[in-house]
């Protein structure tokens, strides 16, 4: 079960590192996902870092600009327990 902050900021670094690699791929840069996201360059650095999680509109953003699925982003993550 996924619980508590270091859990969630893990489970942002995740999903930010698979945006990176899937962006290292296709070789989009932070600038074209900023502009994507409608944000800063900076902005958009927080989110590939994971220090800022994407939020679900933005992933599906994410996703439609690289082709994918959000599920591509999000599958190497443990599944939630529901109680």
């Amino acid at each position: 079960m996924l619980v508590g902050m270091n859990t969630f900021h893990a489970a942002a670094e995740a999903v930010a590192g698979e945006v990176r690699a899937e962006m290292a791929r296709q070789r989009k840069t932070q600038a074209e996902l900023a502009t994507i996201l409608g944000t800063t360059t900076a902005t958009a650095g927080r989110r590939l870092d994971g220090s800022v999680p994407f939020d679900v509109v933005e992933l599906c953003m994410v996703a439609g600009w690289l082709g994918t699925s959000p599920d591509r982003f999000t599958a190497t993550l443990p599944t939630v327990a529901a109680s």
